[in-house]
């Protein structure tokens, strides 16, 4: 492959002091990385969570979600507000518990909020829960321990709605991804740290401080954070970045930059690793274009639309800038891994690869595409065929992810809350809402769908929405 850090160079394109510092760490992993990293399993390099986490890092980030419909273990456990309370003080009250005894209780903790939205069971404790978790996630006795108290820490943020988490747990998740002696843990700290970012009141400010901080992780292969080749912890960088920038509305002088460190991650013989560096390059693609303004000339950028553009109902978007400055070489490159077919890579991974690449591809062909489902390209006509990517949520909608924004915070969120993902949206966590505001349409009678139920549901929705927890903002 073309060495793209020197057509930057030839090219006579300034080149950032940060971006050139990194080159140097980066020209002594790579050599190493690249032939090693197949070498660890993502299933098998999974962090262990509460008993049913066999998907942390999911495979969901290869356009597969077809339905999100999972079984509630929960569903008839009326009695869980006070079995919740009962593992909160055996979590809060250490003195006399055991590695095993708090590894159940935060298991325990885990599975209650996953499954159930207990805003107001767990508000008043907050810092109280923070500080217990805290002492497991650094405990050293256990991994399984300290990657189950970073998961609760996760999805306390995401149930509490309180904007002061980000600041008291903050300098201990990053202290954790550079110290901790377990890739398994640091991976698990970066999931929690994106989700405290979000959702724990972390601002603008913040929220780039982190990106910064991720951006760094992957541009070194994992080095930054003593994980040198390490593709769990790459993979987890990758994806809380992308759930980071969908909150940013001008990347322009940043987007250089970040794609060049994306393509080089696209060189990755760890397919989670490419998948996820592509679809932050379709992201950053589509944060390019913006709708189109009054005062915009309508002359300018005046594309043909097609029937791969978003729907038409939606407005019309404006290019503002170029993303990057080499866009056909990094076409050349998402067309490989579109129609890679090396027998070295599992059929499973292929097939991820081939799907994800052939929608990644036509975003950056043109910005105004959104993902898609089941796509192929005809190498003979470089037509792109696909279906826009409809998800069914429970048995009440059908949700129409039609942005590569609303793709990324989907995928955070079901990384995050999993089988629970159904339960939250129904019960109206802010967070889950505020973040991904996309209208449901029913499914009609010929999928058995309850139109009565989808209303009672929706309404249910809506009065949990508004009733939340010490916040007068608009949704």
């Amino acid at each position: 492959m073309p060495d793209l850090r020197r057509q930057i160079f030839e090219s006579g394109k300034t080149v950032s002091r940060k971006a050139a510092s990194r080159e140097a760490s980066r020209a002594t992993s790579r050599a190493s990385s690249k032939p090693t990293s197949r070498q660890s399993s993502r299933a098998a390099s999974r962090q262990p969570s509460d008993e049913e986490d066999a998907g942390y890092l999911s495979d969901e980030t290869a356009m597969s979600i077809g339905s999100i419909d999972d079984e509630n273990p929960e569903q008839d456990n009326i009695d869980w507000p006070q079995e919740l309370a009962d593992r909160i003080q055996e979590i809060l009250d250490r003195k006399r518990s055991s590695v095993q005894g708090r590894e159940e209780a935060l298991a325990a903790f885990c599975r209650l909020t996953k499954y159930h939205y207990a805003v107001e069971e767990v508000y008043a404790s907050v810092v109280d829960l923070l500080g217990a978790f805290s002492k497991s996630a650094r405990s050293d006795s256990s991994i399984r321990e300290m990657t189950l108290a970073l998961r609760a820490i996760e999805l306390l943020a995401i149930t509490a709605s309180d904007d002061k988490i980000y600041e008291n747990i903050e300098p201990f998740l990053s202290r954790t991804i550079r110290d901790s002696s377990s890739n398994a843990v640091k991976a698990a700290a970066i999931q929690s740290l994106a989700a405290c970012t979000i959702f724990g009141g972390a601002g603008e400010d913040g929220i780039l401080d982190q990106m910064t901080f991720l951006l760094d992780i992957v541009a070194s292969d994992g080095n930054s954070i003593n994980a040198a080749d390490d593709p769990v912890s790459v993979t987890a960088a990758l994806q809380a970045w992308g759930f980071l920038v969908t909150e940013i509305d001008d990347f322009e002088d940043e987007s250089e930059e970040a794609v060049q460190i994306f393509m080089d991650q696209l060189d990755s013989s760890d397919s989670a690793v490419q998948i996820a560096a592509g679809e932050n390059i379709a992201l950053l693609y589509e944060k390019s274009y913006t709708p189109q303004e009054d005062d915009d000339d309508e002359d300018e950028d005046s594309e043909e639309s097609d029937e791969h553009e978003t729907a038409s109902s939606g407005p019309k978007l404006v290019k503002r800038y170029n993303a990057y400055h080499n866009t056909p070489e990094l076409e050349r490159q998402l067309q490989n891994l579109a129609h890679i077919h090396s027998k070295q890579i599992s059929k499973r991974d292929k097939k991820s690869l081939h799907s994800s690449f052939a929608s990644i591809l036509t975003t950056v062909e043109n910005p105004r595409r959104g993902p898609r489902y089941n796509m192929a390209i005809n190498q003979d006509t470089n037509q792109h065929y696909g279906s826009t990517l409809s998800v069914k949520i429970g048995r009440h909608g059908i949700m129409s992810i039609d942005r590569w924004w609303k793709w990324t915070r989907l995928t955070a969120l079901r990384r995050t809350l999993q089988g629970g993902f159904t339960e939250h949206y129904y019960q109206g966590n802010r967070a889950v809402l505020n973040n991904l505001p996309v209208m449901l349409r029913n499914t009609d009678h010929s999928h058995g769908v309850d139109r009565q139920g989808a209303k009672k549901a929706a309404k249910m929705r809506n009065s949990r929405r508004w009733t939340a927890h010490e916040s007068d903002e608009e949704d």
